[in-house]
């Protein structure tokens, strides 16, 4: 069933707060238990998924050279900073939540691009200029008026179709022989049948995954093999190197180097991942860019598209940019976000996108995640290993570390079966998820946890 839900843009922010500290000296502690049905609790309580040793989940601070990234503790950095910054305002929603954008700033959508001298006047109207643009879509700044009275402004003239914030979206992070997979700290694909489903793909390479974030660690030497062009919509340039991580460990989660003998195996073997940077290195982007970012992926090729970020308040660009690319036949897969909140966020709420929560590896809703009837399935974001920048690696925390993994399986099942639909893909990722919690569909796992071997056999072609 497709949702509807519609609210103004907003500005996304990366949900994860960094705290970085080397794992042997700082213990990566596990979440409360809580009172729902787990995996163990299941009639599948020899299902081998579930038989690794959780003793190195417990022990993962003594694997050198590994950081510990409190992703929930930088959300919290992130929203602190915005709540300083005097160019950002805030609007408070229910459960505390909270969505930003920049004072002074607004989109307008055109309905026909105006010219040089209807762009001239308009600027010496509100006493400003124009900051950014894509066709018919521009971001103006004001010296004088803040953003409602410019959204006022342009409302007024009819060659207007709306005017809107510039909302900031927020990261939402909080058998190969690789090192890691090796020796069992990566919990998270044995948990979702990884190794059982390489055996009818392991992805390919004209089969490209974009990742809309921070960038990535364009020297990674785990990740630098596994890229194609990208985009940088802050520089305007195409070099999305990664200034801040959250970007590279989603990317690792993906497209890792597997079977190297070193660091982290990603989900698949061969798909490629395109890196587009727009996010700031203090994590997070505006609506504007973030949406640039989806249609400059869609018009080069993009095949799926991982959104790890979010925000509370809808926007009339963003969705627009949404629904091209659903129309273009582009899976896009979004994270719940980290506030464990009920309340829909964006973009994941929106009904072309696959929403995701996050568990953690005795199969509860991680104690972060949000939740919700607009989450489609879950996946794995609890102390997830993967790369990091700076040629580094790192275990991250959130629903952005449990979306890429969905991401991932959608470039599997488009490798193995190039003929279905983006839709077709979004329909067999959750119906072939594994139930948890309540039987069936429910607010907090939504279809359940994704099954890459289910997910596969299913879409073999007939």
């Amino acid at each position: 069933m497709m949702r509807k839900i519609t609210k103004p843009i907003v500005v996304i922010i990366v949900s994860s707060v960094i705290l970085i500290s080397v794992i042997s000296i700082s213990r990566m502690r596990s979440p409360e238990r809580t009172e729902r049905t787990t995996i163990q609790q299941t009639e599948n309580k020899t299902d081998p998924r579930f038989l690794y040793d959780m003793t190195k989940i417990q022990n993962v601070e003594n694997m050198p050279h590994l950081l510990r990234v409190n992703s929930l503790e930088m959300g919290e950095t992130i929203k602190g900073h915005l709540r300083k910054d005097p160019s950002v305002h805030i609007i408070q929603h229910p459960e505390n939540n909270e969505s930003h954008f920049n004072k002074s700033e607004v989109i307008v959508k055109f309905k026909q691009h105006p010219n040089a001298t209807e762009l001239d006047k308009m600027s010496k109207d509100i006493h400003g200029g124009v900051v950014k643009n894509l066709d018919s879509t521009i971001v103006f700044r004001s010296e004088k008026l803040t953003t409602s009275e410019l959204t006022d402004y342009f409302k007024n003239l009819s060659n207007v179709e709306f005017a809107e914030p510039n909302y900031l979206y927020l990261q939402n992070q909080i058998g190969p022989n690789d090192l890691l997979y090796r020796e069992q700290y990566q919990w998270n694909l044995p948990s979702i049948r990884a190794e059982s489903g390489w055996d009818l793909s392991r992805g390919k390479e004209d089969v490209v995954i974009a990742i809309v974030d921070t960038g990535v660690d364009l020297n990674h030497p785990d990740l630098k093999n596994r890229l194609t062009e990208g985009f940088n919509v802050i520089e305007n340039n195409n070099y999305p190197d990664d200034d801040n991580g959250h970007g590279t460990h989603v990317a690792g989660i993906i497209a890792s180097e597997t079977n190297n003998q070193e660091g982290v195996a990603g989900i698949t073997w061969f798909n490629k991942i395109m890196p587009v940077k727009a996010m700031e290195a203090k994590g997070y982007g505006t609506s504007f860019d973030i949406a640039k970012g989806i249609i400059w992926a869609v018009n080069h090729g993009a095949d799926v598209i991982n959104l790890s970020l979010g925000n509370y308040q809808g926007s009339a660009v963003m969705k627009q940019a949404v629904e091209y690319a659903y129309k273009k036949d582009v899976v896009l897969i979004s994270a719940s976000g980290n506030d464990n909140s009920s309340q829909p966020s964006f973009p994941a709420s929106y009904p072309e996108v696959l929403a995701v929560s996050a568990v953690d590896y005795n199969g509860n809703r991680a104690t972060f995640s949000n939740y919700g009837d607009y989450v489609d399935v879950t996946a794995p974001g609890v102390e997830i290993p993967s790369t990091y920048f700076n040629r580094q690696y790192a275990a991250l925390s959130g629903t952005s570390m449990a979306s890429p993994h969905v991401a991932g399986l959608a470039g599997l099942i488009r490798s193995e079966n190039p003929k279905l639909t983006n839709k077709e893909v979004m329909n067999i990722i959750k119906k072939t998820a594994f139930d948890l919690g309540d039987k069936g569909n429910d607010i907090e796992f939504g279809g359940g946890l994704i099954d890459v071997r289910k997910a596969l056999e299913a879409a073999k072609p007939k």
